[in-house]
């Protein structure tokens, strides 16, 4: 471990936002006057990227959503100006910060819609609960320009989608929970999906073939790769680790690898126990301990990419090689829990 900031009382925190311009990690984080309890105030914390000091910070509204997993609660867009927050009261809003001017810009309402879904200087995705999704638009200055709703395209009760999206540019990518995957772009007037295609074969779904976890998605744009965390599990099981990845051809709508998941419990305990990595007790430990599988993976977007893969409740990563799946290690120590992965 090279650092760490603090990122406040939750489990699980909000993804940090990472100003290459600026040299700068953005973190959202609510503070009570009394510990847990008393007086709400909701900032956005500057830290600098470098040292991990921290440089300043933005107050904002006292009502930043929180799902305990992270995703798709706040944005960055393009051009690294505006941050973009999901706001939950209960009612859906969204706030808008100006980072280079340091300030709140305002409130947008949206009104039965969630997740954040960066898609251009000035402009991000949700999807809405009426199995629709929309785009909000902003002005120059961070203001609302307007609000753009796609057509109805999903069944919010027989399959819904998941929030747990993976960008392709200015296009997201969605699962439902039965593996019907959708490509959404958010670039014109309105969003457009496109018609969906299937990560399982009819085989497959007979063998209950689901994705599964907390950020079970991953997408290499140069060479349009998708890759999900899979498991045999039947409906309700949307949450469970797997112990396998499969990757898609997106472009080909087909899967293409498939990669086993190594084995994190024993990285978990590595440092505990006092055995090297690759050696014979090693091996030991991964032949008799069960596969716990992962909840979440993440990959670079360079030339030669890599895969991270963790498991929610134990504190290590499994490092493999994007392209082939080898697993070339493990990072040790990184934190109880949390199902968050940010590649910046």
């Amino acid at each position: 471990m090279l650092g760490l900031i603090d990122s406040g009382m939750t489990i699980t925190p909000k993804a940090p936002q990472w100003s290459k311009k600026r040299g700068e990690i953005y973190n959202v984080d609510t503070i009570y006057t009394r510990g847990h309890h008393g007086e709400r105030k909701d900032y956005v914390f500057i830290y600098d990227a470098r040292t991990l000091e921290v440089k300043g910070e933005i107050e904002i509204p006292p009502r930043a959503g929180d799902t305990g997993t992270g995703i798709a609660l706040l944005g960055m867009l393009d051009g690294e100006r505006f941050l973009v927050l999901l706001n939950q009261s209960p009612g859906s809003s969204v706030s808008v910060v100006d980072l280079e001017e340091r300030k709140f810009v305002g409130e947008i309402q949206t009104a039965g819609c969630a997740g954040v879904y960066p898609a251009g200087p000035q402009r991000f995705g949700m999807l809405c609960g009426n199995g629709t999704a929309v785009t909000v638009m902003l002005t120059d200055e961070g203001g609302l320009d307007r609000i753009a709703r796609s057509e109805p395209f999903f069944d919010v009760v027989v399959d819904p989608v998941s929030e747990k999206g993976a960008r392709n540019g200015s296009s997201w990518l969605y699962t439902t929970f039965g593996g019907q995957l959708y490509e959404i772009d958010y670039s014109g007037g309105a969003p457009a999906p496109a018609a969906p295609w299937s990560l399982f074969t009819d085989k497959e779904r007979e063998k209950e073939w689901y994705v599964g976890g907390g950020q079970y998605l991953a997408y290499h744009q140069p060479t349009k790769r998708l890759f999900s965390i899979v498991h045999q599990g039947g409906p309700g099981s949307h949450k469970d680790p797997g112990t396998e990845v499969w990757v898609y051809d997106a472009a080909a709508q087909k899967k293409v690898a498939s990669f086993s998941m190594p084995n994190v419990l024993v990285a978990f305990i590595r440092p505990q126990v006092g055995f090297e990595a690759g050696g014979f007790v090693d091996w030991l430990f991964r032949t008799l301990l069960p596969n716990t599988g992962v909840h979440s993976i993440a990959v670079t977007q360079d030339e030669q990419p890599l895969l991270f893969a963790r498991h929610a409740e134990l504190g290590a990563v499994g490092v493999l090689d994007a392209t082939s799946g080898e697993h070339l290690r493990d990072l040790e120590e990184v934190g109880l829990s949390g199902v968050l992965l940010v590649v910046p």
